[in-house]
């Protein structure tokens, strides 16, 4: 695999899997609960509601105690592993996933905001590395938790995505009470104290991680197509540290080198996706950006973006009901490929960026789930079967478990922040555009859009 994983192959998760589900939860008002196995096919509107409110359950019961921000992982066999360890780019997704919450009353509001509140004091303290956070913090300490030897500073990419989130918080708070209006303020701030410029090297491109201890050691150069496309956007629209926009344009476009100009089933593939010469990527390249920046209608020199990511989407469902691989129990139904814990050939429990190019018979349900905007009929098609047919085995306390394999009757019984934090608020974009136009409103973002050079038909510029 390409460099791109490098923010995922350090990950400690090759130990053995079983089947045990122990309580074992970070305080906040439970959620409501369904029957273990439904006594009649749920509606597509009470699938949606369920399965909303059971991710929710990742970052609001099982969250990290301390800091109210979300743990790395959970492994309902063990829930003490590793219980101290955030995630910061877990994290933003879990801040857009409490607010579907509160707005469809699956959270208490003045609890919502008290536990935010506190997780935005915890991350004024926390270790900042020119602005940004590192990949882990501790949660008690709020120190930075090397994510490899090299990788104990600032991660940018990650900053980027908790900034998604910090600023949807400020949005849908803004105009609030008094303590809702101090929350608001404490995420601008937040945001605000991110040198994005430092990320760029001086170059006319960004880097992904910066060390007191090693510098640009690792000399990660952000280049398209990946999860990072958020990354250059936030970096342009920052009002106190932007990025130029050459930076844009000569690394992650790669002067114009981004565009692709074959097809998959039928499907253009629009860009060069790392890793993947003349396929796309793992599932999650067209979810992190998109939780808050909406693709209808945004267009730049390179592309149609709501036509990257639905493309991106109907490949690997069509892929996985070709089947070419020939795994049991792939189909229009069970499909999904995108980063999760994965089954190892010894049958322990590992890691991998699933794809079609990388593909070990392993289904993620975020992936899926996670398309809902792009491919709705083919994804309520995959909710069904999780919730009518499949539930007893691979829906646990928190939700779908992270990964499954019919072909070798495997279902690991954990969970990854970074897989169910996009789960709520890419369906609540599809059943209500809500985060999309949160994030949108946002005046910084357009600011950084036009930068960038991008226009939008679904916002008027």
């Amino acid at each position: 695999m390409k460099k791109y994983l490098y923010g995922l192959i350090f990950l400690n998760l090759f130990i053995s899997c079983s089947s045990s589900s122990p309580e074992g939860k970070g305080g906040g008002t439970p959620l409501p609960t369904s029957p273990t196995v439904p006594t009649v096919p749920l509606t597509d509107t009470e699938a949606m509601d369920q399965v909303q409110k059971d991710a929710i359950k990742y970052f609001w019961e099982y969250a990290e105690t301390n800091s109210k921000l979300a743990r790395e992982r959970y492994l309902t066999e063990d829930p003490s592993f590793e219980a101290s360890i955030i995630t910061t780019g877990g994290s933003g997704f879990g801040l857009m996933t409490l607010i579907v919450g509160v707005e469809r009353g699956f959270v208490p509001r003045v609890e919502a905001v008290s536990r935010l509140t506190t997780a935005m004091t915890f991350l004024e303290n926390a270790e900042r590395f020119h602005g940004a956070w590192p990949h882990w913090i501790n949660g008690t300490t709020g120190k930075v938790i090397p994510f490899g030897t090299k990788d104990n500073g600032g991660d940018i990419v990650e900053t980027s995505f908790l900034c998604q989130g910090l600023l949807t918080v400020r949005e849908y708070f803004k105009n609030g009470n008094t303590a809702e209006k101090a929350l608001a303020a404490k995420a601008d701030n937040l945001w605000k104290g991110v040198e994005w410029d430092w990320y760029t090297k001086g170059e006319n491109a960004m880097y992904w991680h910066w060390s007191p201890n090693y510098g640009w050691e690792m000399n990660f150069k952000l280049e398209g197509y990946n999860e990072c496309l958020i990354t250059y956007i936030m970096g342009a629209a920052s009002p106190t540290h932007p990025i130029p926009a050459t930076a844009y344009h000569q690394a992650w476009a790669r002067n114009g080198a981004i565009k692709n100009g074959s097809s998959q089933y039928g499907i253009p593939v629009v860009f060069n996706y790392n890793g993947a010469t003349g396929n796309v990527g793992p599932l999650f390249w067209a979810q992190y950006s998109y939780l808050g920046i909406d693709p209808r209608g945004l267009t730049d020199a390179y592309a149609n973006y709501w036509t990257v990511a639905q493309n991106h989407s109907k490949i690997i469902n069509q892929y996985c009901i070709a089947n070419p691989k020939q795994w049991t129990g792939y189909s229009d139904k069970c499909w999904g490929l995108t980063a999760s814990y994965t089954r190892n050939p010894d049958g322990t429990t590992g890691y991998t960026a699933h794809q079609p190019l990388n593909d070990t018979g392993v289904i993620t349900p975020t992936a899926a789930l996670s398309s809902f905007p792009f491919t709705p009929v083919e994804s309520m098609k995959f909710l069904h079967y999780l919730y009518d047919e499949k539930k007893s085995t691979l829906v646990g306390i928190a939700g779908p478990y992270d990964a499954f394999s019919p072909h070798y009757n495997w279902v690991t019984p954990r969970y990854l922040a970074i897989d169910q934090g996009t789960i709520v608020p890419m369906i609540e974009n599809h059943r209500t555009g809500l985060i999309w136009k949160l994030f949108m409103q946002a005046p910084e973002v357009k600011v950084g859009l036009k930068t960038l050079g991008f226009s939008s038909t679904q916002y008027g510029f």
